[in-house]
């Protein structure tokens, strides 16, 4: 296992090195200046949109339902474990670069979405297929079609080997492990040195079976389930995460200050580690970057996916709901955690013996006061359903990117359910270095091919923003 976890970490240091980095941030650089800053000025017109009424003739989810779905797929244990993976291993500044490629990546979020809607495709039975793999075919011509067919082959491995299943499933066993048995002391079997507990393989095969009953039902079974869970679990995060900042309220500007120093080496170049400095730099961005992406999913194209089978009929003004999904994401929910973390000092996350959720839990625990248990119980629920929904949402990206693929074969498409299921009841057996790992490289796959399309297509967005925001220059307007 060591050996395949080296060979992991290589290739995902070549995937996330400073060439996809300086990719992903170019794109969203070249689209906010493209767009105005459109993230800055129009953000707000974006949540005052989140439950307007779908007024499209295409579509089978609503705008809000739309939105859900993606951020049913972003809001998992991104927030919870990447966060604290992130600072783990590229320390505290690695919350600042998360912030950046946020910033940046709302107007990349926006625009992906956008061009998703525009380039969308109806099927004979009415339903909608959607997302990078059309934008860059029709966008950019059929003589693309091969960068397209790129993305939509690491499209099905994210959610079948990655992102969608099993990170999520991982982090549901370690959280509902760590809460009910974390001393391991029932013990179901063992496989390569490796200890399992009852919780663990309880807590994987109920997942497994409820992740069956909906993925069966398709879109719109998936879109209700994460109307219902994702703002309620969010609301209790959010509570949990509130809580932690005023009962600190004193530690927060020395939390930023530790953000700032280690983002940019300050103190490794003041003490003349010039070097030490650098790789300091290096890790911070690398690690905050990749988890930011991870997290909110800016520049990956899979938000794109969902916010093709929206019932809207303005192609931006579902990109406006749509890039709402980073800043909620990120920019609240991603920064609560951290902040968390950081004000719980090193000895929580530097800690050689926490990993993964467990770093979150000790912060929030050690943040908050108390016993310990109720905060840790919360934080499960949270982290189960936050991971559940993701892993619904993921299954509905890769099965329209297989569609792509196969030109339509649901046949296969009902097939890769299964394998898709599979996935999700062998993650709780998987090491956690090598299920991020893999989920990294797979994302940073999916965003180069994404990223080159929106670069060359920001003409084509800028000209359909200008060309909206000039025919409704209020919301009241778009409204009426």
């Amino acid at each position: 296992m060591n050996v395949i976890d080296t060979i992991l970490g290589k290739l995902d240091d070549i995937v996330w090195g400073i060439p996809t980095i300086v990719l992903i941030l170019a794109t969203g650089l070249i689209l906010t200046i493209r767009l105005r800053g459109m993230q800055f000025f129009h953000l707000g017109r974006g949540l005052k949109s989140i439950f307007r009424s779908s007024d499209g003739e295409h579509g089978e989810v609503s705008s809000f339902g739309a939105l859900c779905t993606a951020l049913s797929a972003t809001i998992g244990t991104g927030n919870i474990v990447g966060v604290a993976t992130a600072i783990s291993a590229g320390g505290p500044g690695a919350l600042f670069w998360m912030w950046l490629a946020a910033l940046l990546g709302i107007a990349t979020k926006y625009t992906e979405c956008m061009l998703s809607v525009h380039y969308r495709e109806v099927k004979d039975d009415g339903h909608i297929v959607g997302g990078p793999f059309y934008t860059i075919e029709k966008g950019m011509g059929a003589k693309w079609r091969w960068l397209a067919v790129l993305f939509a082959v690491f499209g099905v491995l994210a959610g079948l080997l990655g992102i969608g299943t099993m990170t999520q499933i991982n982090g549901i066993a370690t959280a509902v492990n760590n809460a009910f048995d974390p001393q391991n002391q029932n013990i179901a079997f063992s496989i390569a040195e490796n200890n399992y507990s009852w919780a663990t393989v309880i807590a994987g095969a109920l997942v497994t079976l409820f992740v069956a009953l909906v993925v069966i039902g398709g879109l719109k079974r998936i879109s209700k389930v994460a109307q219902v869970i994702v703002p309620f679990m969010a609301i209790i995060y959010v509570f949990l995460g509130v809580s932690v900042l005023i009962m600190n309220a004193t530690k927060i500007p020395g939390a930023f200050l530790t953000i700032f120093q280690s983002a940019f080496g300050w103190k490794a170049a003041a003490g003349g580690a010039a070097g030490w400095a650098f790789k300091q730099i290096t890790d911070s961005m690398q690690k905050g970057v990749a988890r930011g992406i991870f997290s909110n999913e800016a520049g990956l194209g899979s938000a794109a996916i969902a916010a093709a089978s929206a019932q809207v009929q303005e192609p931006v003004a579902q990109g406006l709901v749509s890039m709402t999904g980073t800043f909620i994401d990120t920019i609240i929910i991603c920064t609560m955690t951290g902040l968390s973390i950081v004000i719980a000092g090193a000895d929580v996350w530097a800690s050689p013996e926490l990993k993964g959720v467990a770093i979150t839990s000790a912060a929030f625990r050690a943040t908050l006061g108390g016993d310990g248990h109720s905060v840790q119980f919360l934080l499960m629920l949270c982290l189960i359903f936050f991971a559940f929904t993701t892993i619904l949402g993921w299954d509905y990206y890769s099965e329209r990117c297989l569609e792509y693929l196969t030109k339509g074969n649901l046949r296969l498409v009902r097939l890769y359910r299964i394998l898709y299921i599979i996935a999700v009841a062998i993650g709780p057996y998987m090491t956690i270095s090598a299920v991020w790992t893999i989920a990294d490289i797979t994302n940073g796959l999916m965003a180069i091919p994404n990223c080159i399309s929106l670069i060359v297509l920001s003409g084509v967005a800028a000209k359909m923003t200008k060309d909206y925001l000039d025919r409704y220059p209020t919301l009241e307007s778009e409204l009426a």
